[in-house]
């Protein structure tokens, strides 16, 4: 921001952590600008009320904006609370209470005036004067002074929420009415700018994360020799594969268990345990480098669990999210949970080639998975999974390749995450800058 020049003159704001504003500017609580109250109207649907569309919580949380395509979930509400609630163009509407203090004062922006859609539950609609103090005073409550003071006024211990005083306490830091509009055209620009460059980013890193994939899933289903001679793999999604490679279902290279959970009331089976009991959610991490708990030799006895050696390859087996499918190597001795399948490879199937098997399988074996007892598989399911395998040698020579070429992928895209990390910095600190008066924007090319 350094071509951005500062303001002629400047006063003391007499509040310590947003320090001087420009001599010109006004210095205002909040409750003198514009008027706000909390909202009552919950998602439920009351007998004689009339229907609305519901501006909820997460609708403000997630979007700078409110804009009428947005797809709003339907609720009733009263005369009253229709009449009162209605969002118009220029409404600010911020969260006021949340388990985590930081997600408290998310502001949002009514984009025009929106019949039949109203503010809902857990929010507070905030009304200034006119829209282009309304678009300054969305402004201010992205500020980094705003998230201060909010933190410091949402008392709570495991549910914080702002109370009227706090909201209406804020200080605003205003310009002459005259200047409003084009300063805030002007933050609107620079963020739109800074928005675009990260969408811009965030397709490159979904770019590479699909080319990376592509090129596991051509290593480990065609191999690295673009001119051997290829067969029909008999496996749909596979298609072809080098004509010397091994196609038989997993169970002809590995063997393929699971384990149980310990009964949760047997004190005896988990006190003071030192014996890592994994759950299907850790398949997330890649690599299991340790467990979130830890079982008793006595449970491991009475419940026939096997410590599975490390290098061991856990398949989440159940549920509808992402963990069934996924794959991951056990880097500890350990036990599983019975929604987990445990795949221990001999001498010709490498560890780290199955698991980018299953990485290029993911989307088949969810559909394979697929069934009555919510989408669940088993043990005799992942044994009967065909695959094409090379030979140990050409299997390590796949993987070295591969490492070479994922590392290169994966410094591009943490280059590309902390350039996006920066960007949302500056976007803040702008932000903060232009509505303290730190910078002149009247004066921007």
């Amino acid at each position: 921001m350094s071509h951005y020049k500062p303001y002629p003159a400047y006063k003391d704001s007499g509040v310590e952590w947003i320090g001087r504003v420009p001599e010109h500017w006004e210095v205002k609580r909040l409750r003198h600008v514009a008027s706000f109250s909390n909202s009552n109207v919950d998602k439920k649907s009351y007998e004689g009320q009339d229907e609305v569309s519901l501006c909820n919580y997460t609708d403000v949380y997630k979007n700078e904006f409110i804009t009428p395509g947005m797809p709003f979930m339907k609720a009733t509400g009263s005369l009253s609370e229709i009449e009162q609630f209605t969002l118009q163009k220029g409404d600010v509407l911020i969260t006021k209470d949340s388990e985590d203090p930081t997600d408290i004062g998310i502001p949002s922006l009514v984009a025009q005036d929106m019949p039949g859609v109203v503010c809902g539950y857990h929010l507070t609609i905030i009304r200034p004067d006119n829209l282009p103090t309304s678009r300054l005073v969305h402004r201010v409550l992205m500020s980094a002074p705003t998230k201060a003071h909010f933190f410091l006024e949402a008392p709570g211990i495991t549910r914080y929420g702002l109370g009227q005083d706090a909201i209406g306490d804020l200080t605003v830091c205003l310009p002459p009415e005259s200047e409003r509009s084009l300063i805030a055209d002007r933050i609107d620009r620079e963020t739109t700018r800074i928005d675009s460059l990260i969408t811009k980013k965030t397709r490159f890193i979904e770019l590479l994360k699909e080319k990376r994939q592509a090129l596991i899933t051509h290593a480990v289903t065609k191999g690295l020799d673009p001119s051997v001679k290829m067969k029909d793999s008999g496996v749909e999604w596979i298609g072809e594969v080098p004509e010397h490679w091994a196609v038989s279902r997993l169970g002809h290279f590995a063997t393929v268990e699971n384990g149980t959970t310990p009964s949760k009331g047997n004190v005896a089976f988990w006190e003071a345990g030192n014996i890592p009991w994994v759950g299907s959610g850790e398949v997330n991490q890649g690599f299991v480098n340790e467990a979130t708990e830890n079982i008793t030799e006595l449970a491991l006895r009475s419940c026939s669990l096997r410590l599975l050696p490390v290098d061991t390859v856990l398949v989440g087996m159940v549920g509808q999210g992402k963990t069934r499918g996924l794959a991951a190597i056990l880097k500890i001795a350990a036990t599983i949970n019975q929604n987990l399948a445990a795949i221990c490879t001999g001498q010709r199937l490498m560890p780290m080639f199955l698991v980018y098997f299953f990485g290029a399988a993911y989307e088949w074996i969810r559909e394979a998975g697929r069934g009555s007892n919510q989408a669940a598989m088993n043990c005799e399911i992942v044994g009967e999974f065909r695959l094409a395998i090379p030979s140990a040698e050409e299997q390590a020579l796949i993987l070295s390749k591969l490492a070479k070429m994922t590392l290169r992928i994966d410094l591009l895209s943490e280059k590309s995450k902390r350039s996006i990390a920066l960007l949302r910095e500056r976007r803040s600190a702008f932000i903060t800058a232009a509505i303290t008066g730190q910078i002149d924007l009247r004066r921007a090319a």
